[in-house]
């Protein structure tokens, strides 16, 4: 089964996987390309929402040509927008990054006030390059509280949904957060350099490259990649070069910005759906991400360490000699896929371009990645709640830009639209699944 999977991984016209160039993959310098002058979609200048006077609002509850791409200023603006139009609340987590900005997120529907009410958590911009992740994020929460309020459904290119779906998705209550990596968007914006890490200058040795950490490397789901993988896959996991682009920093959780992602999952303790919004390769990813899933062995688990120095070999069968997979409960692992199934359908149908629907080992075996972590906390401490975490990849790449993360205007009006399909799905399907136990508020 996993060879099969191999071939089929070989065979995928990609330029990026799940985040990394070809290049990046391997720990190389990223190659310059060709057509180096074009940046892709332009940066916006100003703030349309007149210091949060103004909410946003997105492709499926008008029809309008994006132009440009909203900046650091704009999102905060952005956000404080959606307070101001709609009332709903907004929160700052207690971590400063290096260069001192917060990381602020916002509250919208759910059956009640109190932090319980929130079952499902978006989150975007974790890699600074990937851009138009918060554009998607801010724009889809100002379509779903516009149609809430005009009693009006959306409708993102073929895919639409009724005024009682949107009453429906919003009642499963919605944490956002839309730049979780404020420093390295904002370093990205201003260089068009193709930044992915965050911008601590920690463990730099010099060099421009070696400056900040792969966020979405440094999450406590086997962080200690060089202990817990096999050799033969470690170069690919993770890195512990500051260098490369998945350097995973000095210890799990170093960072002031994947701390804020696990105090939001802390405070938001009943949170039961997390996706976490990246680009580009055109997939939705389900847990695991470490190895294949398997629902045999429980007792083959990232928490076994009778296990370590095995993992990440995607050509062996668990169960047999040293095979390993990852252990997910059947009916926990048939939720995971339907929920993912349902995004990926979605935002295919939005705009015709095919998402696929894969656990995350498929493309290569990662360590510290959130999706992960959301997942395992789970069964790292039963106390914690389940959480279903996925990994989306929207778009599919510009390769006439300096960075193939900077999509053209064409491609990010298409980015939107998927993007409010796939997150709409999601909200349905976790109303559909389960939200967990009843509110107390």
């Amino acid at each position: 089964m996993k060879l099969e999977l191999l071939s089929s991984i070989v065979s995928l016209p990609l330029l990026a996987l799940a985040c990394l160039l070809p290049e990046e993959r391997e720990g190389l310098p990223r190659l310059a390309r060709r057509q180096s002058s074009s940046n892709g979609i332009p940066i916006a200048t100003g703030d349309r929402y007149s210091g949060g006077t103004v909410a946003p609002r997105g492709l499926g509850t008008q029809s309008v040509t994006l132009t440009n791409l909203l900046n650091v200023n704009e999102i905060a603006s952005g956000l404080k927008g959606l307070a101001t139009v709609y009332g709903i609340s907004t929160f700052t987590t207690p971590y400063k990054t290096y260069n001192g900005a917060t990381i602020s997120g916002g509250k919208a529907g759910g059956n009640g006030t109190c932090n319980n009410a929130y079952r499902v958590y978006l989150n975007a911009a974790i890699h600074a390059r990937e851009r138009g992740g918060s554009d998607g994020l801010l724009y889809f929460i100002g379509d779903l509280l516009y149609a809430n309020k005009n009693n009006v459904g959306l409708k993102y290119g073929s895919k639409t949904y009724t005024n009682a779906q949107v009453k429906t998705a919003l009642s499963t209550g919605v944490v956002f957060v839309p730049l979780s990596n404020p420093d390295g968007v904002a370093y990205d914006q201003s260089s068009n350099s193709c930044w992915r890490k965050n911008r601590n200058p920690a463990s730099s040795t010099g060099s421009a490259a070696s400056i900040g950490v792969d966020l979405n490397r440094n999450f406590d789901f086997l962080w200690d990649f060089t202990k817990l993988f096999a050799s033969s896959v470690r170069s690919s996991v993770a890195s512990t070069s500051p260098t490369s682009e998945t350097f995973h920093g000095t210890s799990a959780f170093s960072e002031p910005e994947t701390q804020s992602i696990k105090w939001v999952m802390d405070t938001f303790s009943k949170v039961r759906w997390f996706v976490d919004l990246h680009s580009y390769t055109g997939d939705v990813l389900y847990s695991w991400g470490s190895d294949e899933n398997q629902s045999k062995y429980p007792t083959m688990n990232f928490l076994n360490s009778t296990y370590n120095g095995v993992r990440g070999v995607l050509s062996d069968t668990p169960g047999s000699g040293t095979g390993y997979g990852e252990y997910t409960p059947t009916a926990e692992n048939a939720d995971n896929i339907k929920a993912a199934t349902r995004m990926g359908s979605a935002m295919t149908a939005a705009t015709q371009r095919t998402y696929s629907v894969i656990p995350a080992a498929e493309l290569y075996p990662t360590s510290g990645a959130s999706d992960d972590y959301s997942y395992s906390r789970h069964f790292a401490d039963p106390t914690k709640n389940l959480i279903h975490g996925y990994t989306v990849e929207f778009g599919f790449g510009n390769s006439a830009s300096s960075c193939p993360f900077y999509p053209t205007q064409a491609q990010h009006n298409l980015n939107i639209q998927e993007i409010g399909a796939g997150f709409m799905e999601l909200l349905l399907a976790g109303a559909e699944i389960g939200l967990g136990d009843a509110v107390a508020c």
